[in-house]
């Protein structure tokens, strides 16, 4: 019952969500960006480095998935 109260009714909207976040961050270097996870259905907004670190997650945006 939770999962439908929930996250972002469709996965375009939390992809306008994801990259109104991305667009608040100084993103000259290129090292944030927006992915789409089509395994747990979100929009993951990541920072990336120049080493051969994983990615850091900043925020996951969930959207109901049917």
């Amino acid at each position: 019952m939770i999962y439908f109260l929930t996250g972002y009714d469709s996965a375009f909207e939390a992809d306008q969500n994801c990259h109104s976040y991305l667009s608040s961050y100084d993103n000259q270097s290129g090292n944030y960006g927006c992915d789409h996870d089509t395994e747990t259905h979100k929009w993951i907004l990541y920072e990336s480095n120049e080493s051969k670190e994983p990615a850091k997650i900043i925020k996951k945006f969930r959207y109901k998935f049917l």
